[in-house]
């Protein structure tokens, strides 16, 4: 477990976080950055402010990363502070540039916050959890609600386990790469390649997280986003109405929330902590 977790420290430590040109790093190859998408992907990213509180003091940035979309500013923009806590120093290096004096920058684990209880009046994690073996994504959740004060909610981005809309384009993919002379995606071996393009994931799927969490967190499975990077430079062009599909898109996700949080891509989990009792 603790090579894992030094595999992905090592992983944007050295490479994830590295930047390729100004203000883009290497992992923004699992992002669609093309024109075409820029709406889509920046009305997905400001959904996280319908959930978290507006403004407080400190709102906490679980796997920060180097907060490289301007939408994720904006989480923390009426807090006093926002404490970035993150495995990858390097990655705590690149948020500074971001956030600068207004940041608090700590390295630590998700799965084991340093601050005490009810310490934050907003928790956001981005596309972190995955990044844990399975067994410790439950804690990393607990945790997540343990330092959240009560009162206020927290929200998490991750990723599923081969959900139902990715499934159903795989067939069509597989298809047009067969048609354009292009190899059968083959999923990589992280630790074993010289140069490294990813580290390690380990997604899960709506049914084990509310098996996992029944009980113990209130929360709320959402759409963040439904179309995958891979799944969107396949089939959304500019060409061919891309901008219009991608509206439609998100019509669709505002209208069935259930059904796109649970079968898209990118599910926006919400985490809710009562008051306490009178």
């Amino acid at each position: 477990m603790e090579n894992t977790k030094q595999q992905v420290r090592d992983f944007y430590n050295q490479i994830g976080w590295s930047q390729v040109s100004e203000g883009v790093y290497q992992n923004a190859r699992f992002e669609d950055l093309r024109p075409v998408a820029r709406e889509y992907i920046h009305k997905c990213h400001i959904r996280i402010l319908r959930y978290i509180s507006p403004s407080g003091i400190y709102l906490l940035d679980a796997g920060s990363g180097p907060v490289q979309y301007p939408e994720y500013l904006s989480y923390s923009a009426n807090y006093e502070h926002r404490v970035c806590a993150d495995i990858s120093i390097t990655a705590l290096r690149e948020a500074r540039k971001q956030v600068g004096k207004h940041g608090l920058y700590v390295v630590a684990d998700v799965a084991s916050l340093p601050f005490k209880e009810d310490s934050f009046e907003a928790v956001i994690s981005m596309h972190t959890i995955h990044h844990l073996p399975i067994k410790e994504h439950k804690g990393a959740y607990l945790e997540l609600r343990r330092v959240l004060k009560r009162g206020h909610a927290a929200a998490v981005v991750n990723g599923w386990h081969q959900p139902l809309l990715i499934r159903m384009g795989e067939p069509l993919i597989s298809l047009g790469r067969y048609f354009s002379g292009r190899s059968v995606k083959r999923k990589k071996d992280w630790s074993s390649e010289p140069d490294q393009a990813g580290t390690f994931v380990e997604k899960m799927t709506p049914r084990w997280l509310k098996r996992e969490l029944n009980g113990a967190v209130k929360f709320e499975i959402l759409p963040w986003r439904s179309l995958s990077p891979r799944f969107m430079r396949w089939f959304i062009r500019p060409r061919l109405a891309g901008r219009q599909i991608l509206r439609l898109v998100y019509w669709l996700e505002e209208q069935f929330p259930k059904f796109f949080g649970e079968n898209g891509q990118y599910p926006l989990i919400v985490i809710k902590k009562d008051e306490a009792p009178a």
